[in-house]
């Protein structure tokens, strides 16, 4: 039982090397927040989820690991299995660009959005990198993972990680997570798995994730941004705003020359005077 301060950071660390890909998750995280899912697809696989939006909080990802031009066995990797929801970022762009203040950083430290205060605008959708916010049709209002914040005001643990029979879903403050995941990370160096690693648990990935991750691959085959292209929607991004204000400035000017053009009076062309025929001819 994890005892919840407020005025402490929690959040997620999931250890994709035991998730078994049971959807228990995404069971206790639908009957808990109350969403009634999507519709089934035909054709739904393993994945049937398919994505985070608003009526899927937390998602398990399925990825076929073996390469498309072999016939052999896995060896161990047909799939890589995850449980992803919102990273509650340090640096949430989501966060950044709302412009009505729906979302805020909460007492736990997470990124909530407050459903009375959206107007369902979108910018948060656009600005996530992780695309985990969803604009739910009936409300018109954004949702995602709140990191069971009703039930960290009552001291009780998210119902994702309350539910996951393997552990591969845990929860407590940020700090004490970290260390727990380095050890873990050691276990498996040590064990030979040189391909295991950390993501989001330093500062390099938004400023730090407080829902991090033990990946046993590459970020980009999660379909996780890497470090080098983590950028938030202003902060790291200075070159490319200047380039679009310089050419801002240069339309407006533009625009000026322009409009004074057509503002100058339009001179008449003076016609050349006629040359009179002497008389008698030439």
């Amino acid at each position: 039982m994890v005892e919840i301060t407020p005025g402490r950071a929690y959040g997620f660390f999931t250890d994709t090397s035991v998730c078994i890909g049971c959807k228990a998750c995404e069971v206790a995280c639908k009957e808990w927040n109350q969403l009634p899912g999507n519709e089934p697809v035909f054709g739904d696989g393993f994945d049937n989820t398919g994505s985070l939006d608003s009526q899927n909080w937390r998602h398990v990802k399925f990825i076929d690991n073996v390469a498309d031009e072999t016939m052999q066995a896995g060896d161990g990797k047909a799939w890589l299995m995850m449980s992803d929801v919102c990273k509650h970022c340090k640096h949430a762009s989501c966060l950044e660009v709302c412009p009505t203040g729906a979302l805020i950083r909460t007492e736990f430290d997470t990124v909530y959005i407050q459903p009375d205060v959206c107007n369902g605008c979108r910018d948060c959708i656009a600005a996530c990198p992780y695309g985990v916010i969803g604009l739910d049709e009936h409300s018109n209002v954004a949702q995602k993972c709140t990191l069971c914040y009703d039930r960290l005001q009552g001291g009780m643990e998210p119902a994702c990680a309350k539910a996951c029979p393997t552990q591969s879903i845990q929860f407590g403050p940020v700090d004490e997570l970290r260390a727990k995941a380095s050890q873990r990370l050691d276990d498996l160096h040590g064990q030979g798995i040189a391909q295991a690693q950390l993501y989001g648990a330093d500062d390099s990935v938004y400023g730090g994730l407080n829902a991090f991750f033990l990946l046993m691959d590459k970020p980009e085959a999660y379909h996780l941004p890497n470090a080098a292209n983590a950028v938030l929607p202003s902060r790291n991004n200075a070159r490319g705003y200047l380039a679009t204000a310089v050419t801002a400035v240069l339309a407006v000017i533009g625009g000026l020359v322009a409009l004074r053009r057509r503002r100058e009076p339009v001179r008449e062309p003076v016609p050349e005077p006629v040359r009179k025929q002497p008389e008698g001819g030439e």
